[in-house]
């Protein structure tokens, strides 16, 4: 298993409206108010692909369902971590997917500017 943020593809929608719709059916949760805080090229010599990267406050009373995917496809488990033992988890490899490496130290660095 690969223990990743929430994504999907745009198809039609905004990338405002394809990450309400993507956390709500991946983790359950209903987010209001999602952020944009950057959008990227992953490997521009070789995809074109951009990613948009959203950061969003919820809270128990956002739960909608348990999450888990529509797809047939996705087996999707819903993993809640203290930040700490997440940002650890980089280190140690157990967390290996680019976009969710960025979103932690995005909010490890706007954390720090904060203090």
């Amino acid at each position: 298993m690969l223990i990743e943020a929430c994504a999907g593809l745009l198809d039609a929608d905004s990338p405002e409206d394809c990450i309400r719709r993507e956390t709500e059916e991946e983790t359950g949760y209903r987010i209001t108010k999602p952020e944009r805080v950057f959008e990227l090229y992953m490997s521009p010599g070789s995809v074109t692909e951009i990613l948009y990267f959203f950061i969003a406050e919820y809270q128990e009373a956002h739960k909608m369902n348990e999450g888990g995917g529509v797809e047939a496809e996705e087996d999707i488990q819903v993993l809640e971590l203290p930040f700490p033992q997440a940002l650890k988890m980089i280190e140690t490899g157990e967390i290996k997917d680019a976009k969710t490496v960025l979103l932690l130290q995005h909010l490890q660095l706007k954390d720090r500017m904060k203090a």
